[in-house]
């Protein structure tokens, strides 16, 4: 592949990502449609989002191994070809059942899809400074892409319908299908070896798709403490720690448990998950509180956060890679979650009568800068102690992790929030103060989550240098010990 068509082909991927991206937030804006048009209830209408969720949450690690076994190529053009499917039936429902169905089979491509493509970049740029530029280029589409869907829901919506949120992803999969098909170099895969790991595949996919499922639903229906939330978590944690077991034991094991050796691929997957965690309380709270009580409209939420993206894309695209070459990832990435964190403390003084310029833009500006710097150095350092061999794996890793903790913050945000704004207007507050109560605490809370995270940054995460010295010394110990066995 000529340095030209590398580049094109990183494009063509990002594309592909921002759309599996942008169809977690921009059905947000549409689902008041969505709702009036099917006649959703309140109660139902949530599966819009949790069906696709539940599939693309609960199948993206399954998904970047099988990557690595069957080739990225094919397991990325298999699932946009599905996603592609799936969106059509989105678009063209006419009852909830199909609706939900469809979300389904879309979170499934949409895993299919995702799960691979930091993989086929990491094996596509293998020199450090370019790997640092591309690995810029997907943060910006997979952090950016939020806010970005929330201004695409908003004009679609309102100049069209609903249905076309779905129907524009046709075209778009199909232009990626046949690039994609000409610029990216078939791999073969590691294969299946010793033979397929069917049971481990079985039980990381259940307990994903469980610890997604009791998230989204039970503990948002029922409470974080209720029997239902308390037995399905358990055994969604069952189902993990019997996969742990068998993987620990199998030949030929689905997902290596040598991975998670690396404190940097350990340390960042779970910052990412506190992180994002975190971060869902600027997207969701944030366009709430836009909309409840400034009255925005949702294409007024979805400009509102273009200033973000904005600098998101400037930092990502064009400096990301000068950062990490001249301080490091980790030194990166440190004073970028400290912004994060004083942008979402900020958001949590925003009044009831409160000002764009003066109580929203300085917060988008913050959290541009935050976001724009530390995702990239994120994904650089959970995807830098991964061999080429399990880069399919850490890529999904990453996502799952990034999924997993998105929803884990929605739901602990957004019940925290409701119990506290329904608990003021019992006591008889005006429902514009109760609900701006609701948002500041799921903002201080987001707040904590990040400080949290960069707590486990600064103790576990290593520089590249030291990460680079304890896998010299590791891959030594290793040889020494097979001159060893092999005297003997």
């Amino acid at each position: 592949m000529t340095d030209r068509n590398r580049w094109i082909a990183l494009y063509v991927l990002c594309v592909g990502m921002l759309m599996i991206v942008l169809d977690v937030t921009v059905v947000n804006v549409a689902l008041p449609s969505i709702q009036d048009d099917l006649g959703f209830s309140q109660s139902s209408l949530a599966w819009v989002v949790n069906a696709y969720l539940i599939a693309f949450g609960g199948l993206l690690l399954l998904a970047g191994r099988f990557g690595d076994i069957l080739g990225r190529r094919n397991i990325f053009l298999a699932g946009l070809g599905l996603f592609t499917v799936a969106s059509m039936l989105c678009g063209a429902a006419q009852s909830q059942g199909l609706l939900v169905a469809a979300r389904f089979v879309q979170g499934v491509g949409g895993a299919m899809t995702s799960a691979v493509i930091l993989g086929m970049i990491v094996t596509m740029f293998p020199e450090p400074r370019e790997q640092a530029k591309a690995i810029g280029v997907y943060a910006f589409v997979a952090s950016a892409g939020g806010s970005i869907g929330l201004l695409a829901g908003g004009v679609l919506t309102q100049s069209i319908n609903w249905h076309w949120i779905f129907f524009v992803n046709i075209p778009i999969a199909a232009v990626t299908a046949v690039l994609a098909r000409r610029l990216l170099d078939k791999d073969e895969g590691i294969g299946f070896g010793d033979g397929a790991d069917i049971p481990g595949a079985v039980l990381v996919t259940s307990s994903l798709m469980l610890g997604v499922y009791t998230i989204v639903k039970p503990a948002v229906d029922y409470g974080w403490g209720s029997g239902r939330t308390l037995a399905l978590g358990a055994g969604s944690l069952a189902l993990l720690v019997a996969f742990v077991a068998r993987e620990a034991t199998a030949r030929n094991p689905l997902i290596p448990l040598r991975i998670f050796r690396s404190r940097n691929v350990s340390g960042a997957n779970v910052v990412q998950a506190l992180l994002v965690a975190g971060m869902f309380g600027m997207f969701f709270m944030g366009a709430l509180y836009l909309e409840r009580v400034l009255g925005y409209d949702p294409l007024q939420i979805g400009l509102s956060f273009l200033p973000a993206t904005i600098v998101m894309a400037v930092l990502t695209v064009r400096y990301a890679e000068r950062l990490f070459v001249r301080f490091g990832s980790r030194t990166t990435l440190l004073p970028g979650m400290v912004l994060i964190a004083l942008g979402l403390a900020l958001f949590a003084r925003a009044p009831v009568d409160g000002s764009y310029l003066r109580d929203v833009f300085p917060v988008m500006i913050l959290l541009g800068v935050g976001i724009g710097v530390s995702f990239p150095a994120l994904v650089n350092l959970a995807m830098s102690g991964a061999t080429m061999e399990d880069a399919g794996l850490a890529s999904g890793l990453v996502n799952t992790t990034a999924q997993v903790g998105g929803a884990l913050g929605l739901a602990v945000l957004a019940t925290v929030s409701t119990t506290r704004s329904d608990t003021l207007l019992e006591q008889g507050k005006a429902t514009s103060s109760a609900l701006t109560s609701g948002y500041h605490l799921a903002f201080l809370i987001g707040a904590a989550l990040v400080v949290a995270a960069l707590a486990v940054a600064i103790t576990v995460i290593q520089s590249e240098k030291q990460a680079g010295e304890q896998a010299a010394a590791e891959a030594a110990s290793a040889g020494a010990e097979s001159v060893y066995s092999e005297a003997a």
